[in-house]
């Protein structure tokens, strides 16, 4: 009989999401090995290599793109009929805000994997900045908050399971070099975001000199500003964007902690929809 391993596909698409095979393997459940010969397993099904290797890790060839995409569709259909035959169909309107800092490049992919898999979701996302998320989750404004906490700063991250960790750094154009002696001339989002805050006041209390050379309104904006040159900023490592690269040794900047991404603690009441929702959320965004 024609056709595809449910198995074999699935632990295709974590290869994929993940990067790499030896990243993929605690995602399915599986060792190294065992992912690596259902990779070749599913290519020798395929007739056709799937997957282009190299040091920095794995990429989909353009046959490995054209069976993700159909792969993705038969997984969430699975799923759904799995959860249909079990009643764990799920359904309802989530109201999300997510951190405009979280995988920026990422999120759009990510949630329309969500979508395929609970077609009966229908989801509202906001995407704000951590200051403004927080306030509008007090007012009841969204069901579920994904915001960020920087290590050693916010006290949230002590009471909530961390979702993702990731490194914060000093970021600027690639090839950029500092001067020594001259004052870093800083990008940043408005003062009411976290990041900003903390970068300044990390500068301040370390005696660095700073100007403030770009105010941006959101992290593709910032993403911008850097790639063409205008300054050094503070970002975690997903929203490093092309033409952005880590400074090499900065002259005088201080180390930076890391950061933690993390859902707001759930009211009081919550219903049972959102409280599965958040679960899924959770497996999805990682």
């Amino acid at each position: 009989m024609q056709g595809f391993d449910l198995e074999q596909l699935r632990t295709f698409a974590a290869v994929i999401d993940a990067g790499s095979l030896t990243a993929a393997a605690p995602r399915v459940f599986l060792s190294q090995s065992s992912v690596s010969e259902q990779v070749r397993k599913l290519e020798e099904r395929a007739g056709q290599s799937l997957l282009t290797r190299s040091k920095a890790g794995v990429s989909p060839t353009e046959a490995g793109t054209r069976l993700l995409a159909h792969a993705r569709r038969i997984l969430a259909l699975s799923d759904e009929a799995f959860r249909d035959l079990h009643g764990e169909v799920l359904q309802g309107e989530l109201r999300l805000a997510v951190t405009d800092y979280f995988r920026p490049a990422d999120l759009t992919r990510l949630l329309g994997r969500l979508g395929e898999s609970y077609p009966r979701v229908r989801l509202h996302v906001s995407i704000l900045k951590s200051d403004d998320l927080r306030a509008a989750y007090a007012r009841g404004d969204f069901d579920v908050g994904l915001g960020m906490n920087i290590a050693g700063v916010s006290a949230a991250q002590t009471r909530a399971p961390v979702l993702r960790r990731e490194s914060l750094a000093w970021l600027g154009a690639s090839g950029m070099r500092l001067v020594r002696g001259e004052p870093v001339r800083l990008l940043v989002l408005p003062d009411t975001c976290s990041l900003h805050q903390f970068t300044v006041a990390l500068l301040r209390r370390r005696r660095v000199a700073y100007s403030l050379a770009h105010v941006a309104s959101g992290v593709a904006g910032l993403q911008s500003a850097l790639a063409a040159g205008l300054g050094v900023a503070c970002l975690n490592e997903s929203a490093i964007s092309e033409g952005v690269a880590r400074l090499p040794t900065p002259h005088g900047l201080p180390a930076l902690p890391k950061v933690a991404f993390q859902f707001l603690p759930a009211r009081r009441g919550e219903t049972a929809f959102v409280s599965k929702a958040r679960e899924l959320l959770a497996s999805h965004l990682v």
